[in-house]
């Protein structure tokens, strides 16, 4: 998440600026662009919010279950954090979402886009049609649409990750994957609650999906997090930063012939009935790591993809 300590306050307050100032330039608000039908173009049902433990789940603000249905019906209505890798929120709209040329989806997050200070938390997002027709999303595989990074070297396809309950909320989050590694989502100062989602059933909780690199970085004692090119949620590409500019509220946009299957062939959809966003980098924040003690190591807490809604482009 970006809201984490003075440094972060830095990239918030120089975000802020940046919307007033592409806000001058507009004719309108982002809320009073004419739609076919505004109610439509939005998130209509959140089937199910788990996110992976974060510093701000259990978070009124921005990690419960609460707030995620707060995602129904517009923009920027609330914002939730999905924790660490693999934490994900699935959500439809009161229609199929067509194939059409260009894209399709848009999904809004809160990067943070200063040249040199940016803070991007990438998620991926995959897709599901209503096969059964009885309006749940458990009709079998999601489909990745594949980003930028689908094919780079780095990244990592059928990544497991498992966290473990601490026995305290002073705790770090313990985690291992199935490469044998084993890490934390870091504890700080900032956010005293358990990382661990309180609604969780057992000990344990269990994530799979596409593991992209990390992109976390430090310059003269500014922690970035850089964007990737394109196709991912949360994430201040190019594409983010003209829509931005040209509306004044960003969001990236998503074709549906991005669509792949598990084994990363090319699949031809119509429609899509169900979406899901999950965190895709495994970073605990820390710039130093493996050294837990530094004094930034735990400053800006785990990279953790954000949501403030999505719209069905072609309502636009």
């Amino acid at each position: 998440m970006n809201i984490r300590y003075s440094n972060r306050a830095i990239h918030i307050l120089l975000f802020i600026l940046s919307i007033l100032f592409v806000s001058c330039k507009k004719d309108k608000p982002i809320d009073e662009e004419p739609l076919v039908d505004k109610k439509r173009a939005y998130i209509s049902k959140i089937y199910e919010y788990k996110p992976a433990p974060g510093q701000f789940i259990n978070d009124n603000s921005y990690g419960t279950l609460s707030k995620a249905a707060e995602l129904v019906g517009g923009v920027d209505r609330g914002l939730i954090s999905l924790g660490g890798f693999g934490g994900y929120v699935i959500f439809g709209f009161d229609h199929a979402i067509e194939n059409k040329a260009g894209y399709d989806l848009g999904i809004y997050g809160n990067p943070l886009i200063g040249v040199g200070m940016e803070w991007s938390e990438p998620g991926i997002v995959c897709v599901m049609q209503d096969l059964n027709k009885n309006g749940l999303p458990d009709d079998g595989e999601w489909y990745e649409l594949a980003g930028s990074e689908h094919e780079a070297s780095q990244t990592i396809k059928n990544y497991v990750i498992t966290y473990f309950k601490p026995a305290t909320a002073t705790e770090d989050i313990r985690w291992t994957d199935n490469l044998g590694n084993v890490g934390y989502v870091l504890k700080n100062q900032y956010h005293n609650q358990n990382y661990y989602p309180s609604w969780f059933a057992g000990d344990q909780v269990q994530f799979k999906g596409t593991l992209l690199k990390n992109t976390l970085g430090i310059n003269g004692g500014l922690v970035f997090n850089q964007p990737f090119s394109f196709g991912y949620a949360d994430n201040g590409s190019a594409n983010y930063l003209k829509i931005q500019s040209e509306l004044g509220r960003g969001y990236n946009v998503f074709d549906i012939d991005w669509a792949i299957n598990s084994s990363g062939n090319k699949v031809v959809l119509t429609h899509i009935d169900f979406i899901k966003v999950y965190t895709a980098q495994n970073s605990n924040g820390n710039p130093y790591h493996p050294d837990y003690t530094h004094s930034q190591a735990r400053s800006m807490g785990e990279v953790s993809t954000e949501m403030g809604g999505a719209i069905d482009l072609h309502f636009k």
